[in-house]
């Protein structure tokens, strides 16, 4: 279930959970990330026509809603805990919560489309939610949550690619490839742009303390040359221009 890329990262997600603040952060952005994708669902079992995919629908929703609930007030009860301890909480860029359900979009998206999305995302939630449970195991309170949100990822994983194969039997194969494309360009397109955002501060930074010190050095050995006051200005300046070749 956990994919190659995750089983790469772990050294990461450790990383990650063994700090209190950060296990903290990601606590509170996975109930942001659970709380929005139950608020698309809910859309989507509003939109769709068949009766069976509404239901399942609306079932998706209330768990993906009581998901961003235990992730709030387990991250509200560590928050407190917090206040006991001497440092700060907001002490570095908080990381992001990365569920995949952040990506979803609604409106105009047909059933195979939809579910081949959320049958991609469950199964990469399933797989780090895995790792995670592993990881917090010096909290078993947290560990109880990715327990009970691990078996509903598994059931919305396999209810959507049953869904989806009864819709498009022919080419359920290919529309979750196709998903699974869509997911590594959103993520090509965000790494690119954290890349582009470094280089970017590094061109600037290069510019304003390497390039810029010459010129500003050498404007102000010109501007000591410079004397100072008022500069005479030269005799013929102040003759009048000839009024038969000047229109003043």
């Amino acid at each position: 279930m956990v994919s190659p890329i995750d089983g790469l990262l772990r050294p990461v997600h450790q990383w990650v959970w063994g700090d209190f603040d950060r296990r903290v952060r990601k606590l509170l952005a996975f109930a942001e990330v659970e709380t929005d994708g139950g608020r698309d669902i809910l859309r989507a079992a509003e939109l769709t026509q068949d009766p069976l995919l509404r239901r399942l629908y609306l079932e998706h929703a209330i768990d993906e809603l009581h998901h961003g609930n235990l992730f709030r007030e387990r991250g509200a009860a560590l928050l407190r805990l917090r206040a006991t301890r001497a440092r700060s909480l907001f002490n570095g860029n908080p990381l992001p919560g990365g569920h995949g359900l952040d990506d979803l979009r609604i409106e105009g998206e047909p059933d195979h489309r939809l579910l081949a999305f959320l049958h991609v995302a469950e199964k990469a939630a399933a797989g780090r939610f895995t790792i995670y449970r592993e990881l917090v195991d010096d909290d078993p309170a947290t560990r109880a949550i990715f327990e009970e949100i691990l078996r509903d990822e598994v059931f919305h994983m396999n209810y959507t690619y049953t869904q989806l194969a009864r819709i498009s039997p022919r080419s359920h194969r290919w529309q979750i490839w196709r998903a699974r494309g869509n997911r590594l360009w959103k993520r090509y397109l965000r790494v690119a742009v954290a890349i582009a955002a470094v280089f970017g501060t590094a061109m600037i930074s290069l510019l304003y303390f390497v390039v810029l010190p010459p010129f500003a050095w050498f404007a102000r050995r010109a501007a000591r040359r410079e004397t100072s006051g008022w500069s005479p200005i030269p005799a013929s300046r102040h003759q009048l221009p000839d009024s038969r070749h000047s229109q003043y």
